[in-house]
Parts: C-alpha cells; structure tokens; sequence
C-alpha cells in the first residue's frame, strides 16, 4: 500500500496559457501556408476560397465548443479515449486509443517531422540524405525536453507559438494595407484552372484546423480542468479560425488568384519575396520552422498521454513499463520514447503523409460518436449540474455532426481503399483488447 501512495503521477502544473498556447500551437502547423493554392483551385474562385476557410473553422469552432461540454465534465488524462470509454464502454475506448497511439499519432508526428526535414534541407543546403536524420533529430530533440518537467514543454509551446504568429501578423497586415487586388471579385475567368469543389476546399481547410482536441489529453494535468479546458479549447480555436481568415484575405487582396494558381504551395514564399525582398523568403522559411517545430512539440506532448492512461488501465502489451513515470519530472518518459520510435520508423521506412491520411477517416469517425455522446451525457446525467454546457445546444453539436459526416462521406468517396485499410488498422486492435481481458482475468 505504502509505495501505491508514494507512486509519482502526472503533474497538475498546467495554467491557462499553457493551455491555449496548446491549442493554437497544435493547429498551426504548415497548413496555413502551403493550403492556399489548393483551396482556390477546389472552391473556383476567391470569394468561394475565403467562405471555405471560414466555414471550416466554423465547422470547428462547434466542434470545440461540443467536445468542451464532453471535456469538462471528464477532465482526465487521455483525452477522445477517455471520452469514447466513459460514453460507450471500454472497448470503444480502446479502439480509439488504440488508433491513436499505433498509427495516428506517430503518423502526424512523422508526417510533419519529414516536411520540416525538406524545409531544413533547403534552407540550409544540405544534400538530400540529410532529410530523414535531420526529421529524426528534431524530434528526439523535443522529446528529451517534454522528459523534463511538463512546464518546460508547455513553457517552449508558448514560445513557439508567439513566435509562428510573427509571420501571420507579417502576411495580414501587409495583404491589408499594401495589397490591389480585389479578394472577393475573381471567378474561374481569372483561375484557368479548377478542381475538386468547394466541398473539397472546406474539407482541405477542416485538416488544416484539425489537432485542437489534443489538448484534452493533458486534461489530467491542467489546473482547473473543468474551467480552463473550455476556455482554452474555444478561445484557440477562434483565434486561429481569425488568423486563416485573414491571412487568406490578405494573400488573394495581394496576389492575383490566376498568379496563385500558378504558384502553387509557393504562394506564401512569393508573397514574402514581393512584400519584403528577397530576405523574406528565408524569414518566412524560418516562420514556418518555428510554427512546424511548435505544432510538433505539442503532438509530441500529448500522444504519450493516451499511451499512458491506457496503460494505467493495463489494456497495451508492457503495460506496467508504459505507465512508468519518472519520480523528478512526473512525465510518461517510456509512452515518449516508444511513441519517437514508432515516429522514427515512419519517417524512415514508410510515406507518413500517406498514414496520416489513412487515419483522419478514422479519427472523424471518433470525433462523430462523441459529439452524439453530448446527447447521450445529457439525458444519462439530466440531473447533475454542468461545469460547461455547450451554447446554442442542440443546434451548435448538429453541426459539428454533420460536418465530421461530411469529411467521412468525402473520404469515403475519395479514397474507399484507404477507407478499409484504416477499418483494418482499428480492428487489429480487438484482438489484443481481448487478449489483454483474458489476461487480467486469469491474474
């Protein structure tokens, strides 16, 4: 009984702005800047691009305020898996759990390591060969700093987080002021060439707001969770669905739409170099870094934690050595380690892009049974008093219904393969569920 007591465990330690710094950090990645081509092309003209940027972060924004209500009333470690776990049972939560910490979130993690890897190349022009030990390095790197005491993480994600909101204060307010383009009045006349549909372009812009919800998986950890979750999950995501409102505004108010189109995933740069000179490629370039090595860091801060809770649950093989935390820094030191090798392996064995799209079918069909589960809490606990109720309920939850349908539907029309391999990747999951029951019914 004595070392159960005197067992380390999470520390509560983090504050509001740490929480928010999360939020904000963990959405604005690369997506903001390399999106704006394809979203044009997608929604066919200017008008149509700036009303799918925001209407994703509408989308969003119901999203968060939904998951909020979830959020407050479940503030422990673990974030969708506890969710899914505590509204459907024990099975569902593992499933999406399990999702996560397999493939999802060492995929993402992956994913953005080797684009950083690209950008680090380039901008110091090193030979190709370089672009996977230097994706490797990042992220080993990041990970021994979120070993240490989890505000020194928190305390870097702030930092980043001013620091990628340097180049989106640059592109807005110069696109505002400096910018002769008409931002709502060119069509397809203007773009040559269009594809997809303006359901494309707000799907495009959805996965660029995606990674928000990460910051419940520090829900354990978080003072006053049941206050700050909610605050923190609502006022990021309107900040960031104000940033790509207006950066977007001010790149189509500065650059002709059928110049975007050419440009392609080179718009932002170009736009840098026309605004400030040939030194602001390389500034933004350093922007972009900052943001990508933020967005990292707070992936890199949060996937372990569901690896944790589950294994304080016993549901993972090795269980008792994932659930192990450090007595210094109270961190879920081997849930880093084997969530940075599993990145690793990725990065050099495997496309992560093409993993991390397998999963977002997956992750959405997660997000869709908990925004129904509002719901399901609802009338299951009508008589007990909300931390946080969700505004204009039920109209608010049915939207962030149907647009997690919206992205299912798409994917599915999209890419069914993809589709059933990412059905696949779950069940792998049931197998080991069972075993791990069966194993613990046997002790």
């Amino acid at each position: 009984m004595s070392s159960e007591k005197t067992a380390p465990t999470l520390n509560r330690s983090l504050g509001f702005w740490s929480a928010l710094s999360l939020v904000v950090g963990t959405v604005i990645g690369s997506g903001i800047f390399f999106k704006q081509s394809s979203v044009l092309d997608s929604a066919g003209s200017t008008t149509n691009a700036l009303l799918a940027w925001l209407l994703g972060g509408v989308i969003t924004l119901t999203a968060g305020l939904t998951i909020a209500e979830v959020g407050a009333q479940m503030p422990h470690t673990g974030g969708l898996y506890v969710y899914m776990e505590k509204i459907y049972g024990k099975i569902w939560g593992f499933l999406s759990g399990w999702m996560q910490v397999s493939i999802y979130g060492p995929a993402i993690i992956a994913s953005i390591a080797s684009y950083l890897g690209i950008l680090l190349v380039g901008f110091f022009h090193l030979a190709s060969w370089w672009q996977a030990p230097l994706a490797i390095g990042v992220i080993v790197l990041i990970g021994i700093l979120n070993m240490f005491e989890n505000r020194w993480g928190a305390a870097f994600q702030i930092v980043t987080t001013l620091g990628k909101l340097l180049p989106i204060a640059a592109i807005i307010i110069f696109g505002l002021f400096f910018g002769d383009q008409n931002a709502f009045g060119q069509s397809l006349k203007t773009v040559t060439q269009s594809t997809g549909s303006f359901g494309v372009a707000v799907l495009a812009t959805l996965f660029a707001y995606d990674g928000w919800i990460l910051v419940a998986n520090l829900g354990g950890e978080i003072k006053e969770p049941q206050k700050v979750l909610p605050q923190a999950i609502i006022l990021g995501i309107s900040l960031v669905l104000i940033a790509y409102t207006l950066v977007t505004y001010g790149i189509l108010h500065f650059i002709p739409a059928a110049k975007i189109h050419a440009l392609g995933q080179q718009t932002t740069v170009y736009f840098a170099q026309a605004a400030f000179g040939t030194i602001g490629g390389r500034l933004l370039n350093i922007g972009v870094i900052v943001s990508m090595v933020g967005c990292l860091n707070g992936k890199i801060m949060t996937f372990p934690r569901i690896m944790y809770a589950m294994a304080e649950r016993n549901q993972l093989p090795f269980s008792k050595q994932l659930r192990y935390i450090n007595r210094q820094s109270h961190e879920p030191i081997v849930a880093t380690i084997v969530i940075l090798i599993l990145a690793s392996i990725m990065i050099s064995f495997f496309n992560p892009d093409r993993l991390s799209d397998l999963c977002i079918f997956t992750v959405y069909c997660f997000y869709v049974a908990t925004f129904v589960g509002v719901f399901l809490l609802r009338k299951r606990n009508r008589d007990r008093v909300r931390p946080f109720s969700t505004p204009g309920f039920p109209v608010t939850p049915i939207i962030a219904i149907l647009g997690a349908l919206f992205v299912i539907v798409s994917e599915i029309g999209s890419d069914l393969p993809g589709v059933l391999l990412s059905f696949v990747i779950v069940l792998v999951g049931i197998p080991i569920y069972y075993f791990k029951q069966h194993q613990d019914q046997a002790a």
